[in-house]
């Protein structure tokens, strides 16, 4: 069973605690961060399954972290912005987001399409839990002993 981790980055201080309280009451485990600077180090430091990201913010917005985010990552990314525009949509979800939600938006609304993207990635796609190995397609790396293994067979 994964403990879900999902990471919300936002400027607005209430809209992170609104986002919060309905995901802890599905479970959830929320990491909190108020730019993209901020989800960065985050990051770092924490395995997470899934990423709320506005695209407005300060220092770094929402639509550069993304792009750093797709350098070598591929969780789930949901962009929330009071854009409405096609042409922003467009922008976010070419960039690499997931799923694109307009503010103001339904909190319920917002759970489901956490919890879709969460089951995708974590049942359907390539994630699997592991302290010690990160497997992608076929590929293993085991970060203790730094092999690779492809479908099982050892990588030179």
């Amino acid at each position: 069973m994964v403990d879900y981790k999902v990471l919300v980055v936002d400027d607005e201080e209430e809209i992170i605690e609104a986002i919060e309280i309905y995901l802890k009451n599905e479970g959830i485990r929320v990491f909190r961060a108020k730019d993209g600077i901020d989800a960065l180090m985050i990051l770092k430091e924490e395995e997470i399954h899934l990423i709320v990201m506005d695209i407005m913010m300060p220092k770094m917005d929402g639509i550069k972290a993304t792009i750093k985010i797709r350098e070598n990552r591929n969780i789930p990314i949901i962009m929330l912005s009071a854009k409405s525009e096609d042409i922003d949509k467009i922008l976010g979800l070419n960039v690499g987001a997931d799923d694109y939600i307009t503010k103001p938006f339904n909190v319920l609304e917002l759970v489901a399409r956490v919890k879709s993207q969460l089951r995708r990635y974590i049942n359907l796609g390539n994630y699997k839990e592991s302290s010690s190995k990160i497997f992608v397609k076929g590929l293993v790396l085991d970060k203790k002993t730094k092999m690779v293994t492809v479908d099982g067979e050892e990588v030179d």
